[in-house]
Formats: structure tokens, C-alpha cells, sequence
């Protein structure tokens, strides 16, 4: 049976997962790989030693410190529809990372610890998701723990992030006392059961709230303060309107515990029933501005991540395709906008985590990984014609700047080569000075500087000294390419170029960028650049 491109793009989920550190992200991620029937147990995330190893986070650093550093996807069938997942990075010093992931998915889904509420980098992904225009679904976790009072949660959600928080369930108490929660559109009462998620017997099933088997679940005192409280919320707050949240201006709400596996079926089920399919992406043909549908016949896409040695053992090099339109079949032929390079795409892959196996087909919406050496990069636009460009993805000004050098002198050809690799991954970004041998590696936290020292030593057998650099910023330069080149003559000292061969400004303080800024009036000194 044959389907048509847009009819499959249809059924397609693909949404992204943010939040702050330690809200409970990757246990959520695995909670609804085992509610989707993708995995079948989960909670190894809480396990010890080497099987605290959970599906989503494989780098070797990510285990041991059992935080996600790099986006990976996964991809599940469930009730009809076909869910993409990207996980992203949730701590700040790979906010880049997690932006190029949010670039390709359709919808987010912002998890929140209850106890704690809205916190700083739960706020900054948020940004990117207002930037992005991308519809947020919001899941408050931990309620068998002790948290704040969920209306203060709900003002918290209007007030910090302007959206309007339109509730689907209501919780019935938190921590000790968390009974479960009231499903608000079709009364039905969800009993909470205190025990793993990797447990048989699960949670009971719902009930009528004003049925007799409530007495089971609630005393009469907590099933008046429920019917209050739920009373006085869907007062308070507007309901819920779909339209609204595909704009961006309203979020649904969901409770739960994701270490339970508590609420998340309902966040699960209220996913394939709100998030958006893939929708027309805005590109460019020939110079001309125009609108590439997930129905069109034309097989496109653009990739938002490569990755490098996702097998150790092959030295493989994947590039995260995130498909637009058409039918794409295994074996076709590709080409790649920037430099016109044709591929025959013959073994690409689709994520389970760290598994994967072949994909025969997929459609907009999907992710597929491509093998290859070097020839794709992020920001890559990919079709048949090779005519068609997808806007680039940003590269943001690193916040610190340090030089790199290798221990042993004999392998300083290598370590050129292998900071090339990661530059292009956008695990860092890379310095050449035009004056001097060292190479300037540019980051957003200290984070990164660590899991490059790791990656470089397990990947590529190079021990490294990073060491302070006299910058402390870094602009690429705009303007007439007479005045560009007349500011770097003047400033050969303090001039650099990127992997893209694009002048690049290495100043000691912003007030020197300040300073330089007025006395070269026609030279543009920006902090971000979209990689193309």
C-alpha cells in the first residue's frame, strides 16, 4: 500500500524535549520510549555503574557524569502516528547545540521540577523556542516530591515566559500526599500508585470522579479540595484553545512523575493530538524566495548536527538529516546546495538512541543519519536539484576564547585535522590567527572545553594543553570588501579566520570592539553568522 508524501509527513511527530539540568529530562525522554512500546523497561537511568548507561545518552562523558551533552534522536511508532524525539543538551554551555536540534523539530516539550519552577536555563531555551516560533507543551515533573503550590507554578509560566498556561489535568496534592490528578475535560479521576516505573503492575486504571470507586483513591475532604481547586483554576485560566498554542501564545500543562512513569501516557497522548505535523519551510531557489511543502515530490532537507564516532570502532562520521519534503528512498542521489557534490545516499540510518538500522524510506519530518567523510557540514541544504537553500544555521560569538596545543609537538598535523572535525561538528568553534602558530578554540562554558580535552584524547589519541589566550571576544567582520580588508592590513595582530575562511576579529575586552567599532564606522562587528 503506497501513501503519499504529504499523508505520511501527516502522521509525523517531531518535537524536541528542553529543559533546566536535573528536571528530569532524560528519565522523561526514557518514560516515553517505554509508553510508546519503544523500549521495555526503563530506569536505567537510576541504575549504578556502567548500566547507569540510558538510551539517549551514549558519549562516554555523558555517562559518567550523567548529563546530555550532544542532541541524539529516536524514533518510535505509537497509536498510528510516528513520534520523532530529539533530545538536547540541557546544560547551558551547549545552548548552541540545543539550538540547531530546536531548528529541526516542530514543537517542544519543556519539562519544569516542580519544586523549583521556571529556572534560569529552562529560560534562555525558552528564548530560542520564541525565536524558533515553535508551539511549547509543558510537562511539571516531580510531583510525588514535595512542590510549590501548582496555581503559583501556572502565574510563574504567564508572568516569566508570557504564555498562557491552559491546564489539562490538576494535581491532587504533591510529594506524601500525591493522590494522582483530575483529568479537567473529561472528569475522569487518575489514581497514582507509589512505585517504580519498571514495576508490572503499573498505575490504576481512571475512574469517574464522581463515581463510587473514587472512595478507593480520595477521602472526602481531598476530593472537595480537589473539586476547588480544580474549579478555581479552570476559573482563573483561559482554556484550552489549539489554535493559540500552534501560535505560540498558549501552552497545555501536564503533571506527573517521570521516575513513576506517571502522566506520561496523557503527555504522550495529548502530543499526537496538538503537535503540529511538519509544516512548508521557508527556502531559496535560483535567488528567489519560496515555500518547500512536506507533500512536494522533490526529496529535501537540511542538516542541523553532525556527529562524529558514534561508533568508535568505524571512526564514523553521521550528518543529522532532518527531511522536508518527498519520499526519500534509500540509494538516491542527493546533492548538496553550497557546493553542488552529489551523494548516493546508500546506508542511511534511522536513531534508536544508539541503535539504529537501515531506513528503506522516510518523509518530512523525519531525521536520518548520512555517513560520509567530511562532506556534509551543519547548514548543509540537500535535494535532488541541488537549486534549493534552506536558511543557514547561527553560529553565536563564543564567550570564551583559549589556545589549544598538542603535548607532543610530532602530532600538531593531527591535532589541525581533528580541531577541524569538531569545529565542523559545532562542538567548538575554531580560530586560525593570521599571525602565529596556535590555534584559538572559541566556547560557550567551560563544559566544552572538557569534553573536547576527552573527545580528543579517546578519539583521536591527542593529550592537549589548553591554555589562556590574550581574547576575550570574537566578531566576524561585515562590509565592503575593500574595508574589510583594509581594517585587517591595520590589524594583522588581532585578525583572524574561522573554518569557513571568514575574517574573524579577536579583540582583548568588548570595549575594544567598542573602541575599533567607531574609529571603522563601515565595518560591521558581528556575534553571530549563519553557517552556510
Amino acid at each position: 500500500m503506497s501513501t503519499s508524501p504529504a499523508a505520511e509527513a501527516a502522521r509525523r511527530r517531531t518535537f524536541a524535549i528542553i529543559s533546566h539540568p536535573d528536571a528530569g529530562k532524560t528519565t522523561l525522554t526514557e518514560n516515553l520510549l517505554l509508553a510508546g512500546g519503544a523500549i521495555r523497561a526503563a530506569g536505567a537511568v537510576r541504575a549504578r555503574g556502567e548500566n547507569r548507561r540510558t538510551r539517549s545518552d551514549w558519549m562516554k562523558i555523558e555517562r559518567e557524569r550523567g548529563i546530555s551533552v550532544s542532541a541524539s534522536v529516536m524514533t518510535f511508532d505509537h497509536d498510528g502516528l510516528m513520534f520523532n524525539l530529539l533530545d538536547t543538551p540541557g546544560h547551558e554551555d551547549f545552548s548552541e547545540d540545543t539550538y540547531r536540534t530546536l531548528t529541526a523539530a516542530d514543537a517542544a516539550v519543556m519539562v519544569l521540577d516542580a519544586a523549583k519552577g521556571i529556572e534560569p536555563q529552562t529560560l534562555k531555551l525558552f528564548e530560542v523556542c520564541r525565536l524558533r516560533d515553535i508551539p511549547i507543551v509543558t510537562f511539571i515533573n516531580k510531583m510525588d516530591r514535595e512542590a510549590q503550590d501548582p496555581i503559583e507554578l501556572l502565574d510563574e509560566i504567564a508572568s516569566k515566559l508570557a504564555l498562557d498556561p491552559a491546564p489539562l489535568f490538576w494535581p491532587a496534592g504533591s510529594g506524601g500526599r500525591f493522590k494522582g490528578m483530575l483529568d479537567l475535560r473529561s472528569e475522569q479521576f487518575v489514581p497514582f500508585a507509589k512505585k517504580g516505573s519498571d514495576s508490572e503492575e503499573g498505575h490504576p486504571a481512571p475512574v469517574a470522579f464522581r463515581g463510587n470507586a473514587i472512595v478507593s483513591y480520595l477521602d472526602p475532604d481531598e476530593q472537595a479540595e480537589l473539586e476547588e481547586n480544580a474549579m478555581l483554576v479552570q476559573e482563573a485560566s483561559k482554556p484550552f484553545d489549539p489554535k493559540a498554542f500552534l501560535e505560540g501564545h498558549m501552552t497545555p500543562v501536564f503533571f506527573g512523575s517521570a521516575l513513576r512513569h506517571f502522566g506520561v501516557d496523557q503527555l504522550l497522548a495529548g502530543l499526537g493530538a496538538y503537535a503540529p505535523p511538519p509544516k512548508a519551510v521557508a527556502a531559496v531557489r535560483g535567488g528567489e524566495p519560496t515555500h518547500v511543502a512536506p507533500g512536494d515530490k522533490e526529496v529535501t532537507g537540511f542538516v542541523f548536527k553532525v556527529q562524529a564516532n558514534m561508533d568508535p570502532n568505524h571512526r564514523d562520521r553521521i550528518a543529522f538529516l532532518r527531511l522536508t519534503s518527498g519520499k526519500f528512498q534509500r540509494g538516491m542521489k542527493l546533492k548538496v546546495q553550497n557546493t553542488g557534490r552529489q551523494l548516493s545516499v546508500n546506508a542511511p540510518i534511522m536513531f534508536f538512541a544508539s541503535d539504529r538500522e537501515l531506513a528503506e524510506e522516510a518523509y518530512a519530518g523525519d531525521v536520518i543519519g548520512i555517513p560520509n567523510h567530511g562532506v556534509l557540514r551543519v547548514g548543509d541544504s540537500l535535494s535532488e536539484t541541488g537549486t534549493l537553500r534552506f536558511a543557514g544555521l547561527p553560529n553565536f560569538a563564543p564567550e570564551i576564547l583559549q589556545r589549544v596545543r598538542v603535548k607532543d609537538p610530532l602530532k600538531a598535523k593531527h591535532l589541525k585535522k581533528a580541531l577541524e572535525g569538531l569545529a565542523e561538528e559545532g562542538v567548538t568553534q575554531l580560530f586560525r590567527p593570521v599571525i602565529g602558530a596556535d590555534f584559538i578554540v572559541g566556547a560557550v562554558g567551560q563544559l566544552q572545553f572538557e569534553v573536547m580535552a576527552d573527545r580528543l584524547a579517546n578519539e583521536y589519541q591527542l593529550e592537549v594543553i589548553f591554555e589562556a589566550s590574550p581574547y576575550a571576544e570574537a566578531r566576524w567582520l561585515s562590509g565592503d570588501k575593500a574595508d574589510v580588508e583594509d581594517f585587517a592590513n591595520k590589524h594583522k595582530g588581532a585578525m583572524a579566520s574561522d573554518i569557513d575562511d571568514q575574517p574573524v576579529f579577536l579583540a582583548k575586552s568588548a570595549w575594544e570592539i567598542g573602541y575599533v567599532g567607531e574609529r571603522f564606522s563601515k565595518i560591521g562587528f558581528e556575534r553571530s553568522k549563519e553557517r552556510a
